[in-house]
């Protein structure tokens, strides 16, 4: 209404010669007065009175349904003020900017009034005849997601976040949850995570992180071999959140060899006061004391061990044990073994490999090896999403 509403006085240049009868001109300077007062409803009334006029002029029609229009809209009549100020535009008597003004202003007036049809149809004509104002294609994307136009209203935002992302601008926050808010309405899982993950990785978000996590590790297919890394994630991103999963990824790194990654996990627990009280507490300790003796046995054993896996065939052995230097802070010699196991190859796990060595690499501070390492991990499976969603939280950390 407000874009309407101060149009009551207003007249385009091609009609300053023009005039009105006295029938039509008394009512009318009575509906100005009466305005001024904030009567609307008496000056809709006056503004009535010429209905009875007969013969009326395209001047005097065009004058009519100006001020009726501007008047309906100050009263709060959506359906008047919109029905007059269509037949203002239909005259063919505005000016281009001032038709532009009105056109734009109608499609706003119907989307306040929840008659979307109308919202896109003006909408729509002020984005073809005005150029691409911001505020009015939101709008219209909202009446097409408002009007169950779903597949539209994500077509048109994915243009828009496509536009931004190519000029090197973030895409709006308010475009990039009503993508998500589409495919959420359709229940697509997969188009509401790729598009929660974009997101995230603009407006990271702690709940965006956990929903997103907790999405791709109950996808069909996630492998049980990956839980470890997803908590890695987690850990990396949100911190873990309760005393099961802090005992469950110090348990999971403990099986995986790697128990200075048990005990950084279980401190950051004791830490967090998450651990260390309540009916749980002795096993934590007992926990924490296997991981502190496993790195007691590591280092009796590395030499032994560096030998051992450096004389393999395969570099499995220097991957795994370069990635439990990493994590006991040997970072110079444990990142050589990694890439030594990278490049001497045989793996049964690759691209897993280099999900790790990405891993190690953002452990020991390098940022820029860590993300060319996780952009190197090929395919579309699990693997993947998680190489993808530790760019993303390397890029966008949340502190």
């Amino acid at each position: 209404m407000a874009g309407l509403a101060p149009l009551a006085h207003a007249a385009d240049d091609s009609a300053k010669a023009e005039t009105v009868r006295p029938e039509i001109g008394t009512p009318l300077q009575a509906a100005q007065a009466l305005i001024k007062e904030e009567k609307y409803k008496e000056a809709l009334a006056k503004i009535a009175e010429t209905d009875a006029v007969a013969n009326k002029t395209p001047y005097e029609i065009y004058s009519i349904d100006r001020l009726r229009g501007a008047t309906a809209a100050r009263a709060g009549d959506t359906k008047l003020a919109g029905s007059s100020f269509e037949a203002v535009v239909a005259s063919g008597r505005l000016a281009p900017d001032e038709q532009a003004k009105i056109v734009r202003a109608l499609g706003s007036l119907y989307y306040d009034a929840e008659d979307y049809p109308k919202a896109i149809t003006w909408l729509s004509r002020s984005l073809k005849e005005g150029g691409n104002d911001a505020q009015t294609r939101t709008l219209l994307i909202q009446s097409y997601y408002l009007s169950n136009d779903i597949a539209r209203a994500t077509s048109e935002l994915q243009k828009d976040i496509a536009a931004d992302e190519s000029a090197g601008k973030t895409p709006r926050e308010q475009d990039l949850k009503l993508l998500v808010s589409c495919a959420l309405k359709t229940n697509d899982k997969p188009a509401y995570l790729s598009s929660l993950e974009k997101l995230n990785t603009y407006y990271p978000k702690k709940e965006y992180w956990i929903d997103i996590l907790s999405r791709v590790q109950s996808k069909p297919g996630f492998p049980d071999n990956l839980t470890l890394d997803l908590y890695r994630l987690k850990a990396a991103a949100v911190q873990l959140q309760t005393s099961v999963e802090f005992t469950d990824v110090a348990q999971l790194a403990l099986l995986g060899g790697f128990p200075a990654e048990a005990k950084t996990i279980l401190d950051k627990g004791y830490q967090s006061g998450i651990l260390g009280s309540g009916p749980e507490a002795a096993k934590q300790k007992r926990l924490r004391d296997q991981a502190n003796k496993g790195m007691a046995d590591d280092q009796k054993s590395m030499a032994q061990s560096e030998a051992s896996v450096n004389a393999s065939k395969e570099g499995t052995g220097q991957l795994n044990l370069g990635y439990a230097l990493v994590t006991a802070g040997q970072f110079d010699k444990g990142l050589a073994l990694m890439e030594n196991g990278l490049k001497k190859g045989g793996l049964k796990r690759p691209e897993e490999a280099k999900l790790h060595m990405g891993i190690a690499y953002q452990l020991a501070g390098q940022k820029d090896k860590a993300i060319q390492a996780f952009k190197s991990v090929q395919g579309t499976d699990s693997v993947a999403d998680l190489a993808r969603l530790w760019i993303v939280q390397v890029n966008h950390p949340l502190n």
